[in-house]
C-alpha cells in the first residue's frame, strides 16, 4: 500500500509518526530524520531541483513541508507564501511529469467562514480566506492544487491535532505540557471556554495513509468529529502533572465552538478516531515528560512568543 509512497518533511510533528508506523514509506528531504527512524531517507537539498527523484520509483506523495507557525506568519507579509504556497507549486510543477496516483497536502479548517458555519462542519460549506495572512497562505495553496490538474490532490483540512513533540509550537495540547513540566507553579492559558476539535497524531497519521488509495480529489476534514473544551484539555493536564490551571480570561480569535464533520473522510476510508482525549493527552504527557531535561522548552525563546 506504502511502498511506492514518498514523504517530504519527516523531521517535523506528524512526518515522523506517519515514517515510524510505516517503514517502507521513503522519505525525502534536506534535514536527517530522528536516529530512532529507520525509513530509507533520500537526500534533497531544495526544492528548486527535483532531479534527484527521476530515479525514484514512486506513484504517491504526502507533502508536509510548510508551516502553521500563524503567529509568525501573520506578521510577516510573505512567510506564508514562502512556507506554504511556493513549495507546494514547486513539487506540482515537477510531479505533472509522473505519472502519480495521489498527492496529500495539508490546509486547515481556519478557511471555513465563523459567521455562516454550522456545527459540525463539512466541506461545502463557506470559506473565508480572509482573515488573516496564515489562512489566505492556505487558501491560496488549495488554488494551487487545483491549477495543476494533471496531479490528483486532496487538500486535507486539519483541525487542532496534538501529540509528543521535541518542537516548540503554537499548538495548544504540547505548549499546555510544555508550561506544566516547566518549573511555573500554575499553568496559565488565555481562556478555557472555547470548544475544539482535537486529533491525535497516530490517529491522524492512520488516516492520512487510508486517503492516499482513494479516487478522490479535493478537500478532506480531519478531525476526531467530537469536540472538547480547552478548559477540560487543561483539566487533563493539571492532573497529569499535578499543577493548578489559571485562566486569563482573555479574547481569542477563531470560534468560540467548533466540530468536524468527518462523514466524508469516513466514507472514503472506513476511518474513525479510536484515542479519546484523556488517553491521547496522557500518552503526549508521559511521552515528553521524558523529553523534559533535554529540551528544557522554557529556556527557550519561542517558548515565551507562543505563551
Amino acid at each position: 500500500m506504502t511502498s511506492k509512497t514518498i514523504l517530504f518533511g519527516g523531521s517535523g510533528f506528524l512526518g515522523p509518526i506517519i515514517l515510524e508506523k510505516y517503514p517502507d514509506i521513503t522519505s525525502v528531504g534536506r534535514t536527517k530524520l530522528p536516529p530512532y527512524i529507520k525509513n530509507k531517507h533520500t537526500p534533497l537539498s531544495n526544492l528548486d531541483d527535483l532531479s534527484v527523484l527521476d530515479s525514484l520509483d514512486f506513484d504517491k506523495v504526502i507533502f508536509l513541508i510548510g508551516s502553521s507557525n500563524h503567529h509568525r506568519i501573520n506578521a510577516r507579509p510573505m512567510m506564508g507564501f514562502e512556507y506554504n504556497v511556493l513549495p507546494l507549486k514547486k513539487i506540482l510543477y515537477y510531479l505533472q511529469k509522473r505519472n502519480i496516483k495521489k498527492l496529500i497536502f495539508f490546509s486547515t479548517v481556519l478557511l471555513y467562514d465563523v459567521t455562516k458555519m454550522q456545527n459540525p462542519v463539512d466541506e461545502t460549506q463557506s470559506v473565508n480566506p480572509y482573515v488573516n495572512e496564515y489562512v489566505f497562505s492556505k487558501y491560496i495553496s488549495e488554488e494551487v492544487a487545483k491549477f495543476h490538474k494533471k496531479v490528483p490532490t486532496i487538500a486535507v483540512r486539519f483541525s487542532n491535532i496534538y501529540g509528543p513533540t521535541k518542537l516548540i509550537r503554537p499548538d495548544l495540547v504540547p505548549m499546555l505540557i510544555q508550561k506544566a513540566l516547566s518549573p511555573a507553579k500554575d499553568i496559565v492559558l488565555w481562556n478555557t471556554k472555547p470548544v475544539r476539535d482535537f486529533l491525535y497524531l497516530d490517529d491522524a497519521a492512520l488516516a492520512v495513509v487510508k486517503l492516499l488509495d482513494t479516487d478522490y480529489t479535493g478537500p478532506v476534514n480531519m478531525g476526531s468529529g467530537q469536540s472538547v473544551s480547552v478548559g477540560r484539555i487543561a483539566e487533563i493536564i493539571g492532573e497529569l502533572s499535578g499543577k493548578p490551571v489559571r485562566d486569563l480570561g482573555k479574547p481569542v480569535s477563531g470560534p468560540m465552538h467548533f466540530t468536524n464533520d468527518i462523514s466524508l473522510l469516513a466514507k472514503l476510508t472506513g476511518w474513525r478516531a479510536t484515542t479519546s482525549i484523556e488517553e491521547g493527552i496522557r500518552l503526549t504527557y508521559e511521552r515528553m515528560r521524558t523529553w523534559a531535561d533535554e529540551c528544557r522548552w522554557w529556556e527557550q525563546p519561542d517558548f515565551k512568543e507562543f505563551s
